[in-house]
């Protein structure tokens, strides 16, 4: 007898599934668009969180996106590519310049671009983080990290956290926590790959009411992990969790002893939160704490060319009679030329320092707004990252999921994108080149489309 599967909850994103999302689809009355949508379905292999798609777009500028249809969206998701907008003017004009000095450097070769991206990388990170290797994405990235970590030690096991997201390959989809890309047909994965449940404020596994302790108890049951098990490689985890969810002040240092005194190594994934989104450079630099490898993405690239890498500390440079990574465009001359360029953007143009400052006048805007309205339960972030978590009970703090869906449809006919994250949490990632005025307008728009209830 075969027991029955339970239906797969998808945290990651918005239900695309809804009936909001159903009349949403139906609200679209352009022929054109409609049979863009249609040759979409057709031709993609369908999948969870992507099928079927919102609209179509033609346009990407700045903080907009810009649909078939001329309707034209802030975009404050962006997949977390997007930090100096979209087509930034010199990012544009160093790529096309790059594309008529050397467009390809074949594997086993290299060029100054990749070089220098290289070097720029571990002279900007703290510490001795300073040997580095490119991939096109973020889930290879984190694949290269797993790999060098079970180099370096010896050992296979990993500890991570339930409800992460590292990538989609089967290494990554290990480490995660997300039941859509670990469960059902992705089994089974990595042997090793313990977890643990993350720290919350409200209602979390530990049973606490509030960070602090929430975070005292994770770090306890790390601890308490690394010293039962006896062998794990690494700990993998998101320095802020990208629901977004920042730590308790201390929580990482807790952390960094406990891997000190097992011989485990830490791993930080700074894909979507680092690049100035947080408010410094590196994320994990709020928390003063020192990894052994980072990895970076998604906005490495400028928000139009695919790049990621890791940064290891110098010491943990013992592969070298293995292959780790071994990709294409590992040192593809154009992306790393993108990558700095989009580097020297985000330093030379004050974007981290940007972040900071707009990412706390949003914050205190919005925590005034939860502060009289019941359908607010928490409002959080760092930087130009926040969350606001929508609860139908602020007592019992009971998700509102419904809500959630409405106030995403509601922004999104104003004229806002953003993503849902755990189903009832609005996460905005405007992009850290956004005017005051739009940033403004925006939280105006998500505060109206709450108290619409």
């Amino acid at each position: 007898m075969r027991a029955e599967t339970a239906a797969i909850v998808h945290t990651e994103g918005e239900s695309n599934t809804s009936a909001a999302r159903s009349d949403w689809s139906a609200g679209i009355g352009d022929a054109g668009t409609r049979e863009l949508l249609a040759r979409d379905s057709a031709a993609f292999l369908h999948q969870s969180l992507s099928s079927p798609c919102l609209t179509a777009i033609a346009k990407a500028e700045g903080i907009w996106i810009e649909d078939t249809m001329g309707r034209r969206y802030m975009d404050f998701h962006g997949n977390s590519v997007h930090h100096i907008g979209y087509g930034h003017p010199r990012l544009k004009e160093a790529i096309k310049a790059q594309l008529d000095e050397l467009c390809f450097a074949p594997r086993r070769f290299t060029c100054e671009p990749a070089v220098e991206l290289a070097e720029t990388l571990a002279q900007m990170a703290p510490g001795d983080l300073g040997k580095v290797l490119f991939t096109t994405g973020g889930s290879d990235a984190i694949e290269v990290a797993l790999r060098l970590a079970r180099a370096a030690t010896g050992r296979f096991k990993t500890l991570s956290f339930w409800d992460a997201f590292h990538g989609a390959g089967f290494g990554a989809s290990s480490v995660g926590g997300e039941a859509t890309f670990r469960s059902g047909i992705a089994g089974p994965l990595l042997p090793g790959a313990e977890h643990v449940a993350p720290w919350g404020t409200r209602n979390c596994a530990y049973g606490h009411d509030n960070l602090e302790d929430s975070a005292r108890a994770c770090a306890r049951m790390i601890s308490y992990v690394l010293a039962r098990e006896g062998d794990v490689a690494a700990v993998v985890a998101e320095p802020m969790r990208a629901t977004p969810y920042p730590p308790a002040p201390g929580f990482w240092k807790s952390v960094r002893e406990a891997c000190d005194r097992h011989g485990t190594l830490l791993i930080f994934d700074e894909i979507p939160t680092g690049l100035g989104k947080t408010g410094r450079f590196f994320a994990h630099e709020h928390d003063d704490v020192q990894p052994d490898m980072v990895v970076l993405g998604k906005a490495l690239g400028g928000g139009i060319l695919p790049i990621a890498a890791v940064i290891a500390r110098r010491d943990l440079d013992v592969a070298g009679g293995y292959a780790i990574g071994h990709y294409t465009h590992e040192k593809n001359p154009v992306t790393t030329r993108a990558a700095l360029t989009t580097i020297n953007i985000i330093r030379e143009e004050g974007l981290a320092e940007r972040a900071a400052e707009l990412g706390a006048y949003a914050m205190e805007r919005l925590r005034n707004f939860g502060a009289s309205c019941p359908a607010v339960g928490d409002m959080r972030g760092r930087g130009l990252l926040f969350g606001v978590e929508l609860v139908a009970d602020r007592d019992a703090w009971t998700p509102d999921n419904t809500l959630a869906e409405r106030v995403y449809y509601r922004c999104l006919e104003a004229g806002l994108s953003f993503k849902i994250s755990q189903g009832n949490v609005l996460t905005l990632s405007p992009p850290m080149v956004i005017a005051r005025a739009d940033l403004e307008r925006a939280l105006g728009i998500v505060e109206q489309a709450i108290l619409a209830g």
